[in-house]
This record gives C-alpha cells, sequence and structure tokens, in this order.
C-alpha cells in the first residue's frame, strides 16, 4: 500500500493580473503542497504537468521551485512528473535539470516503482501528432500501476483525447490515470480505470470560482473498499481569497449600487472580481476598482457585460467592431493559415490563455500543407469569420478551467489592456511559435533558457 499525492498545474512564474504578489502566489501554493506532503509523510509526489507556466521562467521562479523540491527531496519523498504544454520546449525540459540535480524523475514509458505502484508518464502531445503514438510501456512486477498524463481526457470538459483508446491501446493495465491540464478537479472510471485531475493549485481565471487542492491517491485494495483498488480523496489549500461580486443593476441604479455590494464582502487582501449585468446607468470600472483597493483588496477588476448603445441616429454599439473587423479580414487575400490563425485569436470562445498552444498547434497542422500559406483570393475570410465559434468550441484549447481563461479576467477588466491576455510574455499560449525563432534573451532580461543549462 502506497499514498501520493497527485498535483498539477501549478503555473509557477505566472503574474496574473501584471501582479507581483500573485505570481508569489502561484509559488506558494506548490511550496503548500509539498509541506503538506512532508508533513504526511506520503510516499511520493505526483505532478501532471504545468510546474510552470512558461517555457522561459524568471530566475527568482526557477531558483524558488528548486528550492521547494529540496525540501520534499530531504524529506526522502521522490518527485515524479511529466511535462505540460505550457512549460514544454523543443529541446531539454526544466524537468530534466531537476533530474540531474537529483531533485526530480520524469516519468516515460519505463516503469519507475514507488513501492509496490509502478508510475508511467505521457508528457503532452500536439493533437497533430497523436495518432503516431503507440502507447508501448515496458512491463512492470508491481501490485499496481498508474499512467501520468498532461492532456484534455474524456469524459471531462474540452476534451480532445480519447481516454479509452490509451487504456485499450496501452500495453500495460492501469490502475489509474493521473491528469494535468484541466484545472477543474474531477473523477470519473473510464473502462474499469479511475481517472482523476486535481485542479489547479491557484486561481488562474475568473472561472475558477472553487477552492483549489490536490489529491490524494492510496493504491491498495483494503483501504479503497476492495475490489477497487484505488481511493482518491481531495484535500484543500489554502490560497489567496477570491470574491466574487454580481451586480444586476435595475433601472435607475448605478455605482452607489455597485458600490454597496462590493462593500458588503470582507475585501482584505483579496482579488475582487466584479461582474455589473443589468438596466441601470453606467458605471465606470475604475472608480469601482479604486473603491475596492481602498477598502483593501490586493486586486479589483470590474467588467460590464452590458451592451451599451449610442443615439439611434448613428445606431453603433459596442459590438459593432468585430463585423468591420471581419470584412477588413475577407478583404486582405489571406492564406487559408493565417486565417486559421486569425480565428484562434479572435473568437470569443477560446479562453486568453489558451491562444498561443491553439495558434501553435495550427500552424504545425499545416506544416506538411505548404499550399495553406499560399496567398487566398480577396473575400476567402469573409465567411470563417462567422465560423470561428463553433470551430474553437471543438478546438478547446487548452482547458476549461484548464488553463482557460487564465487571464480572461484581465480582457474583462475595462482598466486593464491586456485584451490577449497576461501574455505578451508569457502564455497567451500563441506566441510559442515566435519564440522559438527569435533568438534567446539576453541574460539581463531576468528570464532563464533551457541552453543556459543543458
Amino acid at each position: 500500500m502506497i499514498r501520493v499525492i497527485h498535483t498539477g498545474d501549478t503555473h509557477i512564474g505566472y503574474a496574473q493580473y501584471h501582479s507581483p504578489v500573485r505570481r508569489q502566489d502561484f509559488l506558494d501554493a506548490f511550496a503548500a503542497v509539498i509541506d503538506d506532503a512532508v508533513d504526511g509523510d506520503v510516499d511520493a509526489v505526483i505532478h501532471a504537468g504545468d510546474l510552470f507556466h512558461d517555457r522561459r521562467p524568471e530566475l527568482p521562479d526557477l531558483m524558488g521551485t528548486i528550492s521547494v523540491l529540496r525540501r520534499l527531496d530531504d524529506a526522502g519523498i521522490p518527485f515524479l512528473a511529466v511535462v505540460g504544454n505550457h512549460e514544454s520546449t523543443r529541446g531539454g525540459q526544466w524537468l530534466d535539470l531537476f533530474e540531474r540535480l537529483g531533485l526530480a524523475t520524469r516519468l516515460g514509458d519505463e516503469p519507475t516503482v514507488v513501492g509496490d505502484t509502478a508510475f508511467y508518464g505521457l508528457d503532452h502531445v500536439p493533437v497533430s501528432r497523436r495518432d503516431d503514438l503507440d502507447y508501448a510501456f515496458a512491463d512492470h512486477d508491481a501490485d499496481y500501476a498508474a499512467l501520468v498524463a498532461h492532456g484534455l481526457f474524456e469524459p471531462f470538459g474540452y476534451a480532445d483525447w480519447d481516454t479509452e483508446q490509451v487504456l485499450t491501446e496501452s500495453t500495460v493495465a492501469f490502475d489509474a490515470m493521473l491528469l494535468g491540464d484541466n484545472h477543474t478537479p474531477d473523477v470519473a472510471e473510464v473502462a474499469g480505470t479511475w481517472v482523476t485531475y486535481p485542479g489547479s493549485t491557484e486561481r488562474a481565471s475568473a472561472s475558477e470560482r472553487e477552492g483549489r487542492g490536490y489529491n490524494l491517491v492510496t493504491f491498495d485494495a483494503d483501504a479503497a473498499g476492495g475490489d477497487d483498488r484505488v481511493d482518491i480523496r481531495r484535500r484543500a489549500l489554502d490560497t489567496r481569497p477570491f470574491v466574487f461580486v454580481e451586480v444586476d443593476l435595475r433601472e435607475g441604479e448605478g455605482e452607489a449600487r455597485v458600490r454597496e455590494r462590493v462593500r458588503q464582502h470582507d475585501l482584505t487582501d483579496a482579488v475582487v472580481l466584479v461582474d455589473v449585468t443589468g438596466d441601470g446607468d453606467p458605471v465606470t470600472p475604475a472608480a469601482i476598482e479604486e473603491f475596492a483597493t481602498d477598502a483593501g483588496a490586493l486586486i479589483a477588476r470590474v467588467a460590464d457585460r452590458r451592451e451599451v448603445e449610442t443615439d439611434a441616429e448613428v445606431d453603433v454599439s459596442f459590438a459593432d467592431p468585430e463585423d468591420a473587423v471581419r470584412e477588413r479580414i475577407g478583404e486582405m487575400a489571406l492564406s487559408e493559415a493565417a486565417r486559421d490563425i486569425d480565428e484562434a485569436v479572435r473568437t470569443d470562445t477560446l479562453p486568453d490563455s489558451n491562444v498561443r498552444t491553439t495558434v501553435k498547434e495550427r500552424i504545425e497542422e499545416r506544416l506538411d500543407d505548404l499550399d495553406a500559406f499560399e496567398r487566398g483570393e480577396v473575400g476567402d475570410g469573409e465567411a470563417d469569420g462567422d465560423e470561428g465559434a463553433s470551430d474553437d468550441e471543438n478546438a478547446g484549447g487548452d482547458d476549461d478551467d484548464t488553463d482557460a481563461d487564465e487571464d480572461a479576467d484581465d480582457a474583462e477588466g475595462a482598466s486593464d489592456p491586456d485584451a490577449a491576455g497576461d501574455e505578451t510574455d508569457e502564455e497567451t499560449d500563441g506566441d510559442d511559435t515566435a519564440d522559438e525563432q527569435r533568438p534567446e534573451a539576453p541574460a539581463t532580461d531576468g528570464q532563464v533558457s533551457m541552453e543556459d543549462y543543458l
């Protein structure tokens, strides 16, 4: 019998809302998991990917992570992990560095046995490359086996990976799949195997309203109640408080009503997210945000979700610019690949934090078809603009809460200019390809590349 902590999506280095305090929160949440592992004397910590938020973490994030992993190593508890899409590089991975330092084990197709359980790993693999996977794993002699993987697996939200196919085609019979990528904790049984997500350890988006935590997984027929062999229990983490304020303004109500609703909450050191709907008067988001921070909030963001129209003579609403953009795109004779990228960037259904990964995957999928990069006909892009929403609901990108909306909250805040997410330098997930074509940034930018170490 062994007990392990199953965690993932720690996203260390994510400066949510451009806040250095929030950046530290993500490292602190990971440290809290490790503290629980040491205090609880578990047999291993299993990390299911996206340890870092970006493939080029800044030096303080890197050094902080090493410090935390040393605490785990000093306690004699192994750290077993796979590589997620956020941190993945074309060459060596940060996980390889930690393995060289003796602080981690990168799981793969060979078993890593802890007690009576064999652990295997499957790094994140783009959809375009999954047909080449054969799910061939080496044999083991342990009583139990678990596959640790990073991706969006069925039957959970935004799934693009067939879990039953993985289990059926695998050369090893797995008792559990310990997953990462979806920030919503959940568990299900697929083809007789327990499949579970622990969720993220910090709220990476406004949609992640439930408390954060991790899984405590026990492999033992008796502890799990007999034939199930696997017992999965949720453990909570004490993380930065988020205060969600929803204000439905009636006619004649305005900022005073919003302030009243905000005042009803304890805002001390919290991230405060205010959603305004209804038929009331216009509000100034910046004024409400200032009011909340003056009342003790760490960060405040106000999203006025009402569509405000100008005088009837002009008949223009805030929704109209999108039509103008689509019309202009149709005049540009873009290639199929360019239209595909435009759709990913502008769609309303794709979380901002997933744009980088989605753009990268769409380019990779077309690399074998150079005709897709040929200049198109004028007007070709017009129809695609209307189809974007349905296409991207299936493209899904990175997750539900997955890296879902990681910075959509910034885009919703009228005072924050980051409509594409917090990620011009971090992870909207769209800049991956561009990063690979740029030379490494100088050491003075505070970021560290794998080439500096491997």
